[in-house]
This record gives structure tokens, sequence and C-alpha cells, in this order.
């Protein structure tokens, strides 16, 4: 492994901990309190960085169809973003832990970063795209930055907590 693939697993986790850390002392219905006029919840924040973290690592191990193969074993879009009946914030949050272990460990054994794949073909693609395994890792850095503010946001409407305050 170069110091590359080290560092991008690193800024990667760092992000996860960011998420994780917001979500601590929460209560399974905190977790699924709505608090804001989104329909995102915390625990559906960290149920949708799991199934994009996997599909993005599928994509990484075999294109596109791989990726839509996973995307499409996790069934409606929309319930990966609340909290189902069973969920916990307990067993959501080791899941996130278990996709992040497989995503570390497969950045780890990709031996060239520049390896890429196609696009899946979605309106928000460009056409005739590929991107390198380097490109979907830092994908998945701004997607976990990004979610880790909507988390910290919703977190703060819940009960005035800050991940960072």
């Amino acid at each position: 492994m170069t110091s590359e693939h080290h560092e991008l697993i690193e800024a990667l986790a760092e992000r996860r901990a960011f998420v994780r850390r917001t979500l601590r002392r929460m209560s399974d219905e905190q977790a699924a309190t709505r608090s804001t006029a989104s329909a995102l919840c915390l625990g559906g924040i960290v149920k949708h960085l799991s199934d994009t973290e996997a599909a993005w690592a599928a994509f990484i191990r075999g294109g596109a169809a791989a990726m839509d193969a996973e995307a499409g074993s996790r069934g409606a879009h929309e319930a990966t973003f609340a909290m189902q009946p069973g969920d916990t914030l307990a067993g959501v949050l080791a899941r996130y832990d278990d996709v992040a272990a497989g995503t570390d460990s497969l950045i780890a054994s990709v031996p060239d970063l520049d390896a890429s794949h196609p696009l899946p073909i979605a309106p928000w693609f460009p056409p005739d795209t590929s991107w390198s395994v380097r490109r979907v890792v830092l994908h998945l850095i701004g997607e976990t930055a990004q979610h880790a503010g909507h988390a910290d946001i919703i977190r703060e409407a819940i009960d005035g907590a800050k991940t960072m305050g």
C-alpha cells in the first residue's frame, strides 16, 4: 500500500468519525427523528452512507454493472434515508463499520489507483466518462463530509449538541 492509499483511507476514516461522533449518546428514537424540514434523519444518513459506500466499492471491483447490482439489492432508494421498523442505531452503525472496513481493505488492496471503469448511465453523470479508483474515493470523502454536515445540523435541532463545538 502506498502513502497515497494510506492518506485516502485516513481522510475517509476521518469523515466517517465525524458522522459517528454526531450520533454519540443518541437513542433509536432520536436517530429516527426528522428535526428539520428535510426528510433526513440521523439513522437514515448513516444507512445512506453505508449503501452509497457499498455501491461505489462494488463499482471499484466490477464497474457499473456491479454497482447497479449492489444498489438494486438494497430495495427502495427512499428507504435508505429513514429508519425502518426493526432498525436500531446500533445495527445501523454496525453495518456502517462493516462496510467501512470492507472499503478500506479494498482501497488498500488496489494496486493502481488510476484503474478505472466507465460510469453508469445516469442524468447526473456526463456521458462516456470513466472514474478511477482515486476519483471514487475522493467522491466518497466528499459525500461523507457533506452528510456529516447534514447530520450535525439535524443533531443540533434535536438536542442542541454540536459535533465540533
